[in-house]
């Protein structure tokens, strides 16, 4: 009988973006290997920031600042 090959960590997650300015940004993704290791969803965190930093260099226009990250479907922590 043929063993099945573990599966990997491939694909996305997704998260819920909560910035100072009280706007939401819904259903970013972030890859799946960037949530691996001790650090979790706070990799997320820094792997969304570097997107918006990215993403108002091209645009001019320089984004808010993230007050929280959550996946989706949770409610974010009070801070």
């Amino acid at each position: 009988m043929a063993r099945k090959k573990p599966k990997g960590t491939t694909g996305s997650v997704l998260f819920d973006v909560f910035y100072d300015d009280g706007s939401r940004s819904s259903n970013r993704k972030v890859p799946a290997t960037e949530l691996e290791g001790p650090s979790g969803d706070d990799a997320a965190r820094t792997f969304l920031e570097d997107q918006e930093t990215k993403i108002g260099q091209i645009s001019g226009k320089p984004r808010a600042r993230i007050k929280s990250v959550a996946r989706s479907g949770k409610k974010p922590k009070a801070t």
